[in-house]
């Protein structure tokens, strides 16, 4: 029989995120007859408890290095100056991996935050280097330089969808890779509804996500003056997620931010606080999706597809997002999907959704459908493990 890859995986969310969660569903299901895996996170908490569930060896290093590019170049300045100090500090941590590194065959790095310390081991370890690819960079310099580095530090790359793939074609990257979805799985047993939510009445649209400009979570403070405008005064917000506001933010969301305000401050100022629920950080989405009935994601990324979008479609809630991909979230089949943001538009579909139990039930029954077809765990697994063992061959056949 032959002998199981030895896979390291690097996590830089501990449970905390999307990426970490996506890792976490595809090691669940993966064969340990083919894959022995180890992860290593940059923060501890519940996803400890989760591999100790599946006898996966998990430890927590919170000096694991990661950095990203930003889409502001003055914000690049600041996050990379601080990437070389912390990459510095890190001595010890890189010398355990590259110990660590003559034990395995293959070293995963989940998320392209870590692309210095792929692009460090690169130079001095001939371990197989995988990377997943999970975010679109916006198309600045410092993203070329990081996409450049993780061709040259990476061996194969795994894209989440075609669109990530696209973007890293397109900012000159040149390492092959393979598209291989998320899993997406309902939760078994279902979780118990969150009962300071299910008390709202009315219906229910969940956001789970902290706050950034970039995942629009302030439109949602537009979309409600419009409902509210329209008379529908049954519909209400149920957010997750840290909503600290930035300093730099435009208009009057900036000047709440800048006397240290929060979203929900935001929402008081502008009238609509009584259409809101704001939970702070939740370790427990999923009762917040099962109390709610649907899941509202006004990006201005234009990307409905993420984790929150899966988990919620897999749980049979419709979606409402903006975006032209529509693999996941297709308009008036398993939600509603908008080329462009309107709070108008919003409001107007939102309304007609409320008002129609029959179409929103229909609605996340082929989303369940969907995603149990495109974001199947053992099947995706499958795609993943035949992913590290061609790396691997491809890699021991160049000696």
């Amino acid at each position: 029989m032959p002998t199981p890859l030895k896979v390291l995986c690097l996590d830089i969310e501990g449970g905390h995120g999307g990426s970490s969660r996506s890792l976490f569903h595809l090691l669940k299901n993966v064969d340990r007859k083919r894959i022995e895996p180890v992860v290593w996170c940059r923060k501890g908490g519940v996803v400890e408890n989760w591999y100790k569930g599946l006898s996966i060896p998990c430890l927590v290093y919170p000096e694991m290095p990661k950095v990203s590019a930003l889409p502001r170049f003055s914000r690049n300045l600041l996050v990379f100056s601080q990437a070389v100090v912390d990459f510095v500090r890190a001595r010890e941590f890189r010398r355990k991996l590259l110990y660590e590194a003559r034990h395995l065959d293959l070293v995963h790095f989940n998320h392209e935050a870590l692309f210095l310390l792929a692009g460090w081991m690169a130079r001095r370890s001939p371990v197989v280097r995988t990377m997943h690819i999970r975010t679109n960079l916006w198309d600045t310099m410092f993203a070329r330089w990081q996409t450049r580095m993780i061709s040259e530090g990476c061996h194969r790359l795994v894209f989440i969808t075609e669109n990530e793939m696209k973007t890293h074609r397109g900012l000159g990257g040149t390492a092959s890779g393979d598209v291989i979805f998320n899993v997406a799985e309902m939760p078994d047993p279902l979780p118990s509804p969150n009962p300071t939510v299910a008390a709202l009445g009315g219906v229910r649209l969940a956001c789970l996500s902290n706050y950034g400009w970039n995942r629009g979570v302030d439109r949602l403070i537009d979309v409600a003056l419009a409902l509210r405008g329209k008379g529908a005064k049954s519909v209400r917000f149920v957010i997750a997620g840290d909503m600290k506001l930035t300093r730099s933010l435009p208009g009057r969301l900036g000047e709440v931010a800048r006397r240290g305000g929060s979203l929900e401050d935001y929402a008081r100022e502008m009238g609509v606080a009584d259409m809101f629920l704001f939970l702070g950080h939740v370790n427990n989405p999923e009762s917040v999706l099962a109390a709610c009935h649907a899941l509202v994601k006004p990006t201005r990324e234009y990307n409905p597809w993420g984790r929150d979008i899966l988990e919620a479609l897999a749980m049979g809630k419709p979606v409402v997002s903006v975006g032209t991909y529509n693999r996941f979230v297709e308009n008036d089949k398993t939600g509603l999907l908008f080329e462009e943001f309107s709070a108008d538009e919003f409001a107007c579909g939102i309304a007609e959704l409320a008002a129609d139990p029959c179409r929103m039930s229909k609605m996340g029954k082929d989303a369940a459908q969907r995603v149990r077809r495109l974001c199947n765990g053992p099947e995706r697994a499958a795609e993943l493990m035949n992913f590290w063992e061609t790396a691997y061959q491809m890699c021991s056949q160049r000696g």
